[in-house]
């Protein structure tokens, strides 16, 4: 059962109704569409009853019975289809974004739309100047044993009973209500409920009247009103278009028709009602024979109903007309007469609904399943202090764990495509270029001008006392010089890894509080504020690191002596290249980690010579040992920072923010924002209804599976 309700049966957009598709279709037939068909086929019993010529229209063949005044109603066969397209209808799924099989009545103003409305339901409806009928009237037709018709209204949620005397008046009060007086129209359907004797099991959608000049007090604008209300009406697929003309217009000319060819281009789903045969006979067998305007249902022609007439005598003098008429005779009786009319509309009606009904409850249980998954990831409605609770530590919890895996164990199994969130790594790459950077401002004058920035300063940093002794202020001056040049180079960094690592924590916060407004705003101020604090801190620690390689020099690190000796290596060449010997073509010099220096400028000798050079060796070497200092203590701060924050800091000032000084903060969570009740309370409605929606549909597939067994 299951597998046979799953299975799509889309409409057979090609198909024309037609009883030759009927062979084709049955190749790639549904198993439900299948035993729906079969359960409207007909007994012997039944054929008992039957005219001798049924019309066929469509893969169903439904007979006329003799007793019947109008078509013969499918009562135990057809009937509950409809009720539950009825049903579904009155669910308002067509909201959810499920069409549902209906036939549209359009035509324009004038047409005679309201006769083949009356003829068919046997009923009157609002008459008068302009247009009458000002919002979407469903005409539900159900033929009905009793001779005493039950007819009601609904509308805005209430049931109206009415009878056949009173029901101009009570669909225009209704009108009024929905719509509002005067001629404005309204998208809200009125339901007309017609439970008559002899009537077709019908259930049509009679629409406005176009017309394209406002009259009275019609709104300016009454032609587009009108027409988005059609176009929204007959553009699903779903939608049979009852096109009705006056016979005595160029159908090519008719609003209706343009409307319905820019939606059904082949007329495929198009029916057409010509009126008033009787005052236009001349031309019209050509015009519903020769099809220029893609009528692909056919034509039925009719007679309206005049003055005082009753119902059956206005089908007694129709019958006559086509059948002495010397125009009208000569159209064939298949497309002639209310009773055709009826009975192609049933049998078009029953076609679409069987070949629609498994798509419709595949639609709707794919709707509900979305609903449901969208409802389950609203959060859990908090009804107490403690829930709150609960909840919040939960989703503080669940954050912090994912900020250790990616700020801390470098694991990023919650982003694997998400490379910004792959925080180990990115910091990593932030350090080595900070690195760099270092490197290249403090490397830019290297080897311009060489050693005569330290011959400078050993010049003003001369004394009265013995020679040859290196004066400690000249390294101090020079090491200065130094860390300034690279001095805002950790600011920067600061400043950068600060503002990415705020990115991460909001991001993760904002992930796992998502579903509770109420902590959003509270979480998001709280890591902004931490942030804030923590970058202030390491931009203090900078500034004191900056402060104190300024103020001292010291290491322990062996390699600034062994890097140091290895530049004086060079020394004894340095100064044999500066006096020349032996006679050089060229005066520069490679030495190692500084490249090639041109010391053509420091030719003829300069007592602070050597004394320069070696200054110049320890900067070198010493310099080494204190960009890397400067990187090492860097990522070691960082590291301890980003763990305090994580594994404490964080945790306490968030709990803090959403607290509140009172300890009250708490109690906001209790109250669920609009925006999310909103979308639960619809969540929840829709559900509901595509559930009974469900069941409305499982029960007549049942029906049907069981009859067929």
């Amino acid at each position: 059962m299951a597998a046979q309700i799953s299975s799509n049966c889309k409409t057979n957009r090609s198909s024309k109704y037609s009883s030759s598709s009927s062979s084709t279709a049955a190749a790639v037939e549904d198993p439900i569409v299948k035993m729906l068909r079969q359960q409207m086929s007909f007994s012997d019993e039944d054929e008992e009853d039957q005219v001798t010529t049924p019309t066929a229209v469509g893969a169903l063949i439904i007979p006329v019975h003799r007793d019947a005044p109008i078509v013969s109603s499918y009562n135990d066969r057809i009937r509950p289809l409809l009720d539950a397209i009825d049903r579904l209808r009155h669910l308002k799924v067509m909201q959810e974004g499920i069409q549902l099989p209906t036939i549209v009545v359009v035509g324009d103003q004038s047409s005679g739309k309201s006769s083949v409305l009356e003829s068919l339901a046997g009923i009157t409806l609002p008459r008068g100047q302009g247009i009458c009928t000002r919002v979407p009237l469903i005409m539900r037709l159900q033929n009905h044993p009793d001779p005493q018709p039950q007819i009601f209204l609904q509308f805005n949620g209430k049931t109206v009973p009415t009878d056949e005397g009173q029901i101009s008046d009570a669909i225009s009060k209704a009108t009024e209500e929905v719509a509002g007086k005067g001629k404005g129209i309204s998208n809200t359907p009125l339901t007309l409920v017609v439970k008559k004797k002899g009537v077709p099991d019908l259930t049509m959608v009679d629409l406005p009247g176009i017309t394209r000049v406002a009259i009275l007090d019609q709104p300016e604008d009454i032609y587009e009103q009108v027409s988005q209300m059609i176009m929204e009406f007959i553009t699903p697929q779903e939608s049979i278009i009852l096109n009705v003309l006056s016979a005595g217009v160029d159908f090519s000319t008719c609003e209706s028709i343009r409307m319905s060819q820019r939606v059904d281009k082949t007329g495929e789903r198009t029916l057409a009602v010509v009126t008033k045969a009787d005052k236009s006979p001349e031309g019209l067998l050509e015009k519903v024979t020769a099809d220029d305007v893609n009528i692909g249902l056919g034509y039925v022609c009719v007679r309206n109903r005049i003055g005082d007439e009753s119902y059956q005598e206005a089908r007694d003098e129709e019958t006559r007309l086509f059948e002495e008429h010397h125009l009208l005779s000569r159209i064939s009786k298949s497309m002639v007469g209310i009773p055709v009319l009826a009975q192609k509309l049933v049998q078009i009606q029953a076609t679409i609904i069987v070949k629609c009904l498994p798509d419709i409850f595949k639609k709707i249980n794919e709707k509900l399943s979305t609903n449901i998954e969208d409802l389950n990831k609203l959060p859990k409605h908090i009804s107490s202090i403690a829930e709150a609770m609960t909840t919040f530590m939960r989703v503080l919890g669940f954050a912090k764990e994912s900020l250790k895996k990616i700020l801390l164990q470098g694991e990023f199994s919650e982003y694997p495509n998400e490379t910004a969130m792959h925080c180990t790594a990115r910091l990593t790459e932030m350090i080595d270029k900070y690195f760099v950077d270092l490197q290249s401002c403090g490397s830019d004058h290297q080897t311009d001008n060489f050693l005569l920035e330290e011959i400078k300063v050993l010049e003003e940093a001369k004394s009265i006392g013995l020679p040859n002794f290196l004066p400690k202020t000249t390294f101090h001056t020079l090491l200065r010089r130094k860390v300034k040049d690279v001095s805002m180079s950790p600011f920067d960094f600061v400043e950068n890894v600060w503002n990415y690592i705020e990115k991460i924590v909001v991001s993760v916060l904002m992930k796992h509080s998502d579903n509770y407004p109420q902590l959003l705003s509270s979480t998001k101020r709280a890591a902004r504020n931490l942030i804030a604090k923590k970058k202030q801190q390491s931009l203090d620690w900078v500034n004191d690191m900056v402060e104190m390689e300024k103020l001292t020099d010291y290491t322990c690190n062996p390699e600034y002596t062994t890097s140091w000796n290895n530049l004086m290596l060079y020394k004894n060449e340095f100064m044999d290249t500066v006096n020349d010997r032996p006679p050089r073509v060229t005066w520069k010099i490679n030495i190692e980690g500084l490249g090639l220096i041109d010391i053509a400028h420091l030719r003829g000798g300069n007592s602070l010579l050597q004394e320069a050079f070696d200054v110049k060796m320890r900067i070198t070497a010493y310099w080494n040992v204190v960009l890397r200092r400067m990187v090492d203590c860097m990522a070691l701060h960082l590291v301890y920072s980003v763990e305090k924050l994580v594994n404490g800091e964080m945790e306490k000032e968030i709990i803090n923010e959403v607290m509140g000084h009172q300890g009250n903060g708490l109690e906001r969570m209790l109250e669920e924002s609009p925006s999310v009740a909103d979308k639960r309370q619809r969540l929840k409605n829709s559900i509901e209804l595509l559930k009974e929606a469900k069941d409305v549909l499982s029960n007549i597939i049942d029906r049907v599976v069981t009859n067929s067994d």
